[in-house]
C-alpha cells in the first residue's frame, strides 16, 4: 500500500502571509484522491516526535531555543519564517512523518512525506524555511535503532542540501549526494560526500545523463541498506527560484530512474517532496503528483 504522510498544516495552519508556499501540500493529496490513485487509507497524520530522537541530530541548545521560542531574531530571519509554537510543532510532525515513512518503506518498498525535505537545517541552525532536518533525523533514528548500517541520501532538489551535508560530514554510515544548481541558494555551500553543481539553464538530456551515470555507481560503491530521496521539483524551467531548465517530462524521468534503481537493488526508499516554486500552483502540483503516479505504477 502506498503510504503518505500528509502535511500537518491541516492541523495548525500557518499565518496567512506564509500560506502560498504551503498550499501545494494540501492540493497534492486532494489531486491524488480526485484521480482515484489514493484514498484516505493511504494517508496518515504524523504524531509529535520525542525530544530524545530530535537530539540524535540537532544540538541541544538550538533545539531548546526552538522549543522555548527564544531563538534570536537574526536566526529567525535566516529561517525565513517568524518563529511560533505552531511552526515548531509542524516541523516536529514532519520529521515524525519521515520516520514513520521509513517503517512503511521497509514494508512496502517506498513511502512518502508530502512535506519534508527540510535539508537546509543543520545541526545547530535553521535556514531557508527549514527548522529541523527531517531526513537527517530519520537517518539517525534508523542507525540508532540498528535497523540499517548504511544509508544513501539522494538530494535532487535544486538547492544544495547544505544542512544534511554538515550533519553527516563525519559519519561514514551516511553518504550524502546532492545534485544542485551551482549558482543557487545557499550562497555558502557545505561539502557533501558527493556534490554535482549544475550550471544555469541545464536541460533534461544533460541532467539525466549525469544522474544515470552517477546514481547506479553510488549504489554499487556504497551498498546502502536504505535510501532517502529528496524529490524537489524546483528543477523545472518554470520555477522562479530554480535557474535550471528541466521539463515536467524530464523531471518525471528523473523520478522513474531513481525508483527503478531502488527496485532493481531491493533498497527501500523514503521520499520527501522538497521544493517547488513555479508561479502557477498547478505546475507545482502536477510535477509533484507525477512522482506519486510513477511510484504507484512501479510498486503497486
Amino acid at each position: 500500500m502506498l503510504k503518505i504522510a500528509f502535511d500537518p498544516i491541516y492541523i495548525h495552519p500557518l499565518p496567512l502571509g506564509h500560506r502560498f508556499p504551503m498550499l501545494k501540500y494540501e492540493l497534492i493529496p486532494e489531486q491524488l484522491m480526485h484521480e482515484g490513485l489514493i484514498n484516505r487509507e493511504n494517508l496518515f497524520s504524523p504524531d509529535v516526535l520525542s525530544e530524545e530522537i530530535i537530539l540524535l541530530t540537532h544540538d541541544k541548545d538550538y533545539w531548546l531555543q526552538l522549543r522555548d521560542l527564544t531563538l534570536p531574531l537574526k536566526e529567525q530571519r535566516r529561517i525565513g519564517f517568524p518563529l511560533s509554537a505552531t511552526l515548531v510543532e509542524r516541523e516536529i510532525r514532519i520529521a515524525k512523518g519521515t520516520i514513520d515513512g521509513c517503517h512503511f518503506a521497509f514494508e512496502y518498498g517506498i513511502a512518502f512525506n508530502v512535506a519534508g525535505g527540510t535539508h537546509h537545517a543543520g545541526n545547530n541552525w535553521g535556514e531557508g524555511f527549514c527548522l529541523l532536518n527531517d531526513q537527517a533525523i530519520a537517518a539517525n533514528y534508523l542507525l540508532n535503532k540498528q535497523l540499517v548500517s548504511s544509508i544513501l541520501i539522494v538530494d535532487l532538489d535544486v538547492h544544495q542540501g547544505n544542512g544534511t551535508a554538515q550533519i553527516f560530514e563525519n559519519n561514514p554510515k551516511v553518504f550524502t549526494f546532492s545534485m544542485h544548481g551551482a549558482n543557487n541558494f545557499p550562497s555558502r555551500k557545505e561539502k557533501s560526500d558527493l556534490d554535482i553543481p549544475l550550471p544555469d539553464g541545464i536541460g533534461d538530456e544533460e541532467y539525466l545523463d549525469l544522474l544515470k551515470k552517477t546514481f547506479p555507481r553510488l549504489i554499487d560503491q556504497q551498498k546502502p541498506d536504505f535510501i532517502f530521496y529528496l524529490a524537489g521539483v524546483d528543477v523545472l524551467a518554470s520555477d522562479k527560484l530554480g535557474r535550471l531548465a528541466l521539463t515536467k517530462s524530464g523531471c518525471k524521468e528523473r523520478d522513474l530512474f531513481v525508483f527503478e534503481q531502488c527496485i532493481k537493488n531491493c533498497i527501500p526508499v523514503q521520499v520527501s517532496m522538497g521544493g517547488g516554486y513555479s508561479p502557477e500552483i498547478r505546475d507545482i502540483v502536477e510535477a509533484h503528483c507525477n512522482t506519486f503516479r510513477i511510484a504507484s505504477e512501479l510498486y503497486f
